[in-house]
């Protein structure tokens, strides 16, 4: 989508090893660690990506949290320790993929855990591993070890630090004096930011009875608490890992913070924590999309939703990145991929979700009027990749940094789309309108005065990423005629007077055409291959262009022009559109193109582009929901908020509910 470049793979070449259970269960077996691509949970503050290996965990990412460290001279994402992995063995057999059987994983997305299940010598072995919503900054993994016969287990939980971080310290200690305490603290690459991480074992005995732990250290970087028992036969044994992570960026005292949350959450015990989990998950799918008729796109829809509200938080100021918490992709940075393509599905289900979303921006304002500043603007100019300052953190090699302005239109498209759901006038005073206002102005100082109908954008990057420094782009132009006239509206909205020139601008920038009729995507577009949808965004979600006899020209011109190379979500706008024309069948199959060629084994988690290795990739996620809540759900955000239109279902599917939709949490029916 922005700069990667991947081999391409017939996707026929993919096995895909997951089943659907239910709607709710993605279950691997026959797990090749050679090919796996793992799942996360998250809780839009930690993420937990799975590993192939029974009881570990590959990464652990936490959000809004960058420093510098050997990749593009630019900010990452920062990887933190590794503190909830387990080792296992029964009888002195470690618990490895080469001493196990019946081994599988299971994502329960309805109470966002990962089941992990397997035989080893005279036990049964089960380990749920959950990074907690109700606490933004602690894990669980959960673990039930079954005697078939008398066993004796030794169990180890460790701490691993990444090979980036510096000025580690390892400790250990024991509360009170059963809460055996295993602590990590380390600088960021730069040294700019402290990170601390905090595990404890929560056991059912009471106190006096508890086994003994120990504390052992491995290497500079990992340290790790371990304990033995008997266990008899028939008898089934239950214990927990409870872990904490925190920064600089959340706390001044990250050391002590993860410390009081992991003691806190040990002394919550194992069901009470799993009780306000599930019932933090249940809150949030009480906004679901249900889908009669078809158990295969239900599950799609369910995996897609599920990571949306994985890697993101109400509450917050962090809007998430093309990879959301499922590793160090795209550096974690943040690009229209949050506004247009994640936010929407975000906007209808949960607003205070994507009200969060918003607030990254706005915190941002002032970097933004500082990046205009510096290219001769006024206004703001939102960056291509945003970080935790606000400022342009795209490599320089990539020309999109200074070129892809569209993305500060999508930021003043988004905020205005807020406030249409919302209605929420004390928030469009103090947030959505000094946004639009800066975003307005950009963009009057930003096209160049040619005379009337001709305010021109030129050397611009548009969406379709393979053209560069090119002239009058379709989507650049309608993103800003779009916003410049939503500013109007929010001032008038306000009581404010607007700037007239905002009016006047959006009058003359051009949407340019071909002879024939169909918009040209920029001025010097001859029909050439394209990445991804471009012009046919000015129909959804811009909606500038209405007329349906320009729409099927536009479609039918750019589609078979669309390459199996580009990413998800260009299908996912074509989907939509289709099923708003009627044609059920054109979109049905250009929706299961969106996301069906880019699973990726064992889990079928969301590549960037059919045989790509980079999953998972949330903007993909958040294309497809559009292609089903905007497309085949007929709904339309408008200036009445939330309303519905007639579309076209799939022939298979008897029905379309998009529950609790809205700030009134309204439900929406589509009917065969």
């Amino acid at each position: 989508m922005k700069r990667t470049i991947v081999v391409f793979l017939m996707f026929s070449s993919v096995q895909i090893h997951a089943q659907l259970r239910d709607g709710w269960t993605i279950t691997a077996s026959n797990i090749d660690p050679n090919n796996y691509y793992g799942i996360t949970v998250a809780n839009g503050m930690i993420g937990l990506v799975s590993s192939p290996e029974p009881m570990q965990v590959k990464d652990v990412v936490m959000n809004g949290v960058y420093d510098y460290y050997q990749r593009g001279r630019v900010s990452n994402i920062l990887k933190i320790f590794n503190h909830i992995n387990l080792s296992l063995s029964i009888n002195g057999i470690s618990a490895s993929k080469d001493n196990i059987f019946n081994y599988r994983q299971s994502l329960n997305m309805k109470k966002a855990e990962l089941i992990t299940d397997f035989d080893i010598a005279d036990a049964h072995i089960t380990h749920k591993l959950m990074s907690l919503r109700h606490l933004p900054y602690t894990s669980l993994a959960v673990v039930e070890i079954k005697a078939k016969k008398e066993v004796v287990i030794a169990a180890s939980s460790m701490i691993e630090a990444p090979d980036h971080l510096r000025e580690i310290r390892n400790l250990y200690s024991e509360i009170d004096p059963h809460i055996p305490l295993l602590t990590s603290v380390a600088k960021s690459p730069s040294g700019k930011i402290t990170l601390a991480a905090s595990s404890s074992i929560i056991f059912p005995e009471p106190r006096n009875q508890q086994p003994v732990v120990t504390h052992g250290d491995w290497d500079y970087n990992r340290h790790l608490m371990r304990f033995s028992k008997k266990i008899k036969t028939g008898e089934t044994y239950r214990f927990a890992i409870v872990a904490s992570a925190t920064s600089t960026v959340q706390y001044k005292d990250p050391h002590n913070e993860a410390e009081r949350l992991t003691i806190f959450a040990n002394l919550e015990g194992i069901q009470r924590l799993l009780e306000k989990h599930e019932a933090a998950w249940e809150a949030l799918w009480k906004s679901d999309i249900v889908v009669e008729g078809d158990e295969e796109v239900q599950r799609a829809i369910h995996a897609a939703l599920y990571h949306l509200y994985s890697f993101s938080r109400a509450g917050t100021a962090y809007s998430p990145s093309p990879m959301g918490l499922s590793g160090l992709g795209y550096n974690g940075h943040v690009f229209w991929d949050s506004e247009l393509w994640m936010y929407p599905p975000l906007l209808v289900l949960h607003p205070n979700i994507a009200k969060s979303m918003l607030e990254y921006r706005f915190q941002r304002l002032n970097a933004a009027k500082q990046n205009a500043f510096a290219h001769g603007y006024k206004g703001a100019m939102f960056p291509w990749e945003s970080s935790d300052g606000g400022s342009e953190d795209t490599p320089v090699w990539a020309l999109t940094g200074p070129f892809q302005h569209h993305i500060t239109g999508d930021v003043g498209w988004a905020f205005w789309k807020y406030y249409q759901v919302t209605k929420d006038k004390t928030w469009l005073r103090e947030r959505g309108y000094p946004i639009l206002k800066e975003v307005a102005d950009f963009w009057a100082s930003r096209v160049e005065r040619k005379g009337p109908g001709n305010y021109e954008i030129n050397n611009v990057i548009g969406a379709n990423e393979w053209q560069e420094n090119i002239d009058n782009n379709a989507f650049t132009n309608g993103i800003a005629i779009t916003t410049l006239r939503y500013a109007t509206q929010a001032a008038k909205e306000l009581g404010i007077q607007p700037n007239s020139d905002w009016n006047h601008v959006a009058d003359n920038i051009p949407i340019l055409k071909f002879p024939n009729g169909v918009t040209r995507e920029n001025a010097s577009y001859n029909g050439v291959d394209i990445k991804q949808a471009d012009v046919n965004l000015l129909a959804y979600p811009l909606e500038i262009v209405s007329d349906t006899a320009q729409i099927e020209k536009d479609l039918s011109y750019y589609e078979p022009k669309m390459s199996p190379e580009g990413p998800a979500m260009g299908n996912a706008t074509l989907a939509t559109l289709y099923s708003r024309l009627g044609n059920a069948r054109k979109a049905d199959e250009l929706f299961r193109k969106s996301y069906k060629p880019n699973e990726m084994p064992p889990f079928g988690v969301l590549a960037e582009t059919q045989g790509g290795t980079n999953p998972y990739f949330a903007t993909g996620a958040g294309g497809m929901l559009q292609a089903v809540i905007f497309g085949f759900g007929g709904l339309q955000i408008s200036d009445q908020g939330i309303v519905q239109r007639k579309t076209a279902l799939p022939v298979k599917w008897k029905s379309l509910t998009i529950k609790g939709a809205g700030i009134l949490k309204k439900d929406f029916v589509n009917h065969n």
